[in-house]
């Protein structure tokens, strides 16, 4: 990134092509839409550009990246006023495998867990994903949230108690809004 910022622009097309699929599958997770998550990756990437003076090289790259893509999410959805927690449903699709039951009770597992994930807060649903799916370490986490790496800790241990009791109301039926 510093060599973008000192004009070199050919680097940020390396850039692109080492973050942007991580970057999208934070998205992704985060909304289920396809093409608004090419659209932030995209904005995303734009505003990189044109903010690379700012960029000092300390800290990770990826944790800039991650600043910044938070706040284009968290901009499209106000500017759209789509509510962030909302996930929209999607398909899923067996696959070639001899067991079928297994596979039906597997999706079945997959769809409460994904709903279970959608119940909480979005603030709960981020950190989880960032620390489970992106494999953010719990101080990059702290760093983009601006807290203590303990109450990222803390913070993901009640999200990960609020979700298992999210799925299992879910699996008894009894969950009501």
């Amino acid at each position: 990134m510093l060599k973008v910022k000192d004009g070199d622009l050919d680097q940020l097309a390396l850039l692109y092509e080492r973050y942007k699929n991580r970057l999208f599958g934070y998205f992704y997770k985060m909304n289920r839409n396809t093409s608004v998550c090419e659209d932030m990756v995209q904005v995303t990437f734009m505003k990189i550009l044109k903010s690379k003076h700012n960029f000092t090289g300390q800290g990770e790259f990826s944790m800039w990246l991650y600043t910044i893509g938070r706040n284009v999410m968290y901009d499209h959805f106000r500017k759209n006023k789509v509510q962030l927690d909302d996930i929209s449903e999607h398909e899923n699709s067996l696959y070639d495998q001899s067991d079928v039951e297994q596979e039906l009770e597997t999706l079945e597992e997959l769809s409460l867990l994904e709903k279970a994930l959608g119940k909480l807060p979005v603030c709960d649903k981020e950190v989880l994903i960032m620390s489970r799916f992106e494999h953010l370490k719990y101080k990059q986490i702290a760093d983009l949230f601006k807290v203590s790496e303990g109450a990222i800790k803390m913070k993901v241990r009640r999200a990960l108690i609020q979700l298992k009791n999210n799925y299992i109301q879910l699996e008894r039926g009894g969950y009501h809004e």
